[in-house]
């Protein structure tokens, strides 16, 4: 038997913190992979591949080890972003054993607008035509929706030396929003992206805006899917607002039907609220955020977490909201110990 060929790059990064550094790649990816961490080293693995990251002396060293040359170039830039966020306004350098090129990203589709209608007052669904959604079939459901300038043909992002997006700029810089995939049409060949539209005056919405103006044969690309994968759970409680309500209502119709759904969704009102078709037994419980004594805070916080404490330790919490509901979720969950493995918590927007 022969065994499978594999890819492979190594890279070398010079923080201003090293040790600091790798703490921080231990704490975010733990959400998006398998990591171990034995002394100065990590070892971090997902469906990519898998990568080990050591720290020697002052040097953070990389070892990818991927399936394919799309995954070893996704894996790479991945830690290249990530590395340069924590990093901040600190200085990183980063050298990887192999030059890439400008090319376009193996992970970017192209898609037409097909059709645009308001599922809710404050809910516009817009369906795309892809050339192949096979991607997006039962995996991640989030992308990052690249938006070119009006009256001017697309430019998309290749790659820079240190393995980070190249972006481009100028006149041809793109407006780049994430969002769920909220549904996949195989048969059409579509994908629905359904867009909050913010009633907050004064707010730069440009995702909301291109969503109410979306024209039939518009072009934009979606760089993905990535991180958001549907719970592999039989009980799952799935807290969340209007903001989230894209990737519940994909999940809720996603799950099998041996599945146990609990969902607390916050919105404003009852026009809000959505049909939330799904296989399994699911159990939805709408709050009215309009119906809130004046001065009222953390009410979807509050529910949420009283579901959580009279849920059993095998169910899945997923939780997606504002950020300091989302922490207070958090807390909850640390005090109780709750499996992390069991556990999904991502702030979507901060006040």
């Amino acid at each position: 038997m022969t065994e499978a060929q594999t890819f492979k790059l190594s890279g070398v990064a010079l923080p201003l913190d090293g040790a600091q550094m790798l703490d921080q790649i231990c704490e975010h990816f733990i959400e998006h992979a398998d990591v171990k961490r034995t002394g100065n080293a990590a070892l971090l693995t997902s469906a990519f591949g898998s990568a080990i990251i050591r720290l020697q002396e002052s040097e953070l060293l990389i070892e990818l080890d991927c399936p394919s040359e799309k995954a070893l170039q996704l894996t790479r830039t991945s830690i290249a972003e990530h590395m340069f966020y924590f990093a901040g306004s600190d200085r990183l350098r980063l050298t990887w054993s192999q030059t890439v090129g400008r090319a376009v990203l193996p992970n970017l589709h192209e898609v037409t607008v097909v059709s645009a209608e308001n599922v809710t007052p404050h809910m516009r669904r817009v369906r795309f035509a892809c050339a192949d959604v096979a991607p997006f079939i039962g995996g991640d459901m989030h992308v990052r929706m690249l938006i070119p300038p009006k009256g001017r043909p697309p430019v998309w992002p290749g790659y820079r030396a240190d393995g980070r997006i190249a972006w481009p700029a100028g006149e041809d810089e793109l407006v780049v929003r994430a969002y769920t995939i909220r549904a996949v049409d195989a048969e059409r060949s579509e994908l629905w992206i359904d867009f909050l539209q913010h009633p907050v005056a004064g707010v730069a919405t440009p995702g909301a805006d291109f969503a109410r103006d979306a024209r039939i044969g518009q072009v934009v690309a979606l760089l993905g899917p990535g991180a958001g994968r549907r719970p592999a759970a039989e009980s799952i409680l799935m807290i969340g607002d209007e903001s989230a309500l894209p990737a519940i209502a994909r999940i809720a119709a996603e799950v099998p039907a041996s599945a146990k759904i609990q969902a607390i969704v916050e919105v404003s009102d009852a026009e809000e609220e959505q049909p939330l078709p799904s296989a399994g037994l699911l159990d939805v419980r709408w709050l009215h955020r309009n119906r809130y004594p004046t001065g009222a805070a953390g009410t979807l916080s509050r529910e949420g977490i009283e579901a959580i404490l009279a849920s059993s330790a095998e169910t899945f919490v997923w939780v997606a909201c504002e950020k300091e509901d989302v922490r207070s979720v958090r807390a909850c969950l640390k005090d109780r110990g709750h499996a992390k493995s069991r556990i999904y918590a991502a702030w979507y927007w901060e006040k």
